[in-house]
């Protein structure tokens, strides 16, 4: 798995002239299409624009919170770039066996024997002797009783 290293840098606040772009927005985009390919030739590979925020001192004794929009890219180690892949390090065995194999359509498998078959369990009896008790079954509730005293008071 490669590493990697990143850079964040802030984003453009202004916009850049250049020829053929009238627009305040035009020369924003222009400004950051600027940075992205000064940063791609460099070898850092764009990754997304955040929002963070930056607590700031205002006069002596107050902060403040700004908030500040920056760029971040990547790119590869390189250390990382010259190293195998760990994943290609690792060799499979190549003498162990498949525990069995599995059967093709044409092939039938043998029969059960005696000591492979599985039996289900017997079947649980539908009596129940005893059917649950409902309110209507019991002849007081505890605390019904008080419930009447102190309803009719």
């Amino acid at each position: 798995m490669p590493r990697y290293e990143y850079k964040v840098v802030p984003a453009p606040q202004k916009g850049t002239k250049a020829k053929g772009v009238k627009t305040p927005e035009g020369r924003f985009a222009n400004s950051v299409e600027q940075l992205l390919n000064k940063m791609g030739q460099d070898g850092w590979e764009y990754q997304r624009a955040e929002l963070l925020p930056s607590e700031e001192r205002t006069g002596l004794t107050g902060s403040a919170v700004n908030w500040r929009n920056v760029l971040v890219f990547r790119r590869v180690l390189a250390e990382a770039a010259t190293e195998p892949d760990a994943a290609a390090q690792i060799a499979e065995p190549e003498d162990v066996p498949l525990a069995r194999p599995v059967p093709g359509p044409e092939e039938v498998l043998p029969e059960p024997t005696q000591e492979t078959q599985v039996t289900a369990p017997a079947p649980i009896a539908a009596e129940v002797k005893d059917p649950p008790l409902t309110l209507k079954d019991t002849e007081s509730v505890p605390g019904e009783e008080q419930d009447a005293k102190d309803a009719k008071t």
